[in-house]
């Protein structure tokens, strides 16, 4: 049985007067693909702030690989092995597309993204470097013809696969998707399906926060259900989808929203 990458204990995000994380535990094993649902404002983007450290907790406690991530700034973690990918897509949209896949790789280069900028001493091995494993994961996304052209005249579907290129361009261990389908129609969605086992069979654990259920119940080996930052379930996707708990919280609006138009 494959043990915990990341572990999650009781962990809380209180701003003023809300509780948008409330004393919350789960984990994802080590190559599992694991996703987290919920109802809008159920706190799941605030969970991925605060495990990518972008937001610190208020309370509880966090590790991944055993070390205790609890704290640590945005660029620490990402060095970790620990990346993500935004809900609003976050791109430089005057870069090139290699150029913006290219940042990610500055993380963990000798140099950094500073010195690339700046053309210093050591930058060119660096850059070559850079170069190719953008270029690779650009491949993996399937956009590596479109490497020169300028990241804002991608499609809409290219600019979230170049987002995901980036991510990946950090060689995280963790990749976290903020609603990766979010925008994509029908095709779209069942492609990016795809790429998620494919990134997957690379080796690389996936935590997705998504809202299309059909793409979550398709290639999640669990599933995470939150309320009002609380867990109400967690297990394989068709146990999930049979719990009463979830159908009501979850579904609640809907069947409501059915009932009163018979």
């Amino acid at each position: 049985m494959n043990e915990a990458i990341l572990s999650i204990m009781n962990l809380s995000k209180h701003f003023i007067g809300l509780k948008a994380v409330d004393s919350l535990s789960f984990s994802v094993l080590d190559g599992q693909i694991k996703a987290i649902i919920g109802p809008n404002g159920a706190g799941k983007t605030t969970l991925f702030n605060v495990i990518s450290g972008i937001f610190p907790a208020t309370d509880g406690s966090m590790h991944f690989l055993g070390r205790n991530i609890s704290g640590l700034k945005p660029h620490k973690v990402a060095r970790l092995g620990i990346s993500r990918t935004f809900q609003s897509i976050q791109l430089f949209e005057n870069m090139s597309v290699l150029e913006n896949a290219m940042i990610g790789t500055h993380i963990k280069t000798r140099t950094g993204f500073i010195c690339a900028a700046f053309m210093l001493p050591g930058i060119r091995k660096d850059e070559r470097k850079a170069r190719t494993i953008a270029m690779d994961m650009l491949n993996l996304v399937g956009i590596d013809k479109q490497s020169s052209m300028a990241a804002g005249s991608l499609p809409f579907g290219h600019r979230r696969k170049l987002e995901i290129a980036r991510a990946l361009a950090t060689q995280p261990k963790l990749l976290m998707l903020d609603e990766p389908a979010s925008g994509l129609n029908i095709n779209e969605t069942e492609e990016f399906g795809g790429l998620i086992k494919k990134i997957r069979s690379l080796g690389i654990t996936i935590l997705l926060v998504e809202h299309d259920m059909s793409l979550v119940m398709s290639i999640s080996d669990e599933v995470l259900v939150i309320d009002h930052g609380s867990k109400i379930a967690e297990g394989k996707p068709q146990k999930v989808q049979k719990d009463k708990h979830v159908i009501e919280v979850y579904l609640g609006a809907e069947e409501t929203s059915s009932t009163e138009a018979q």
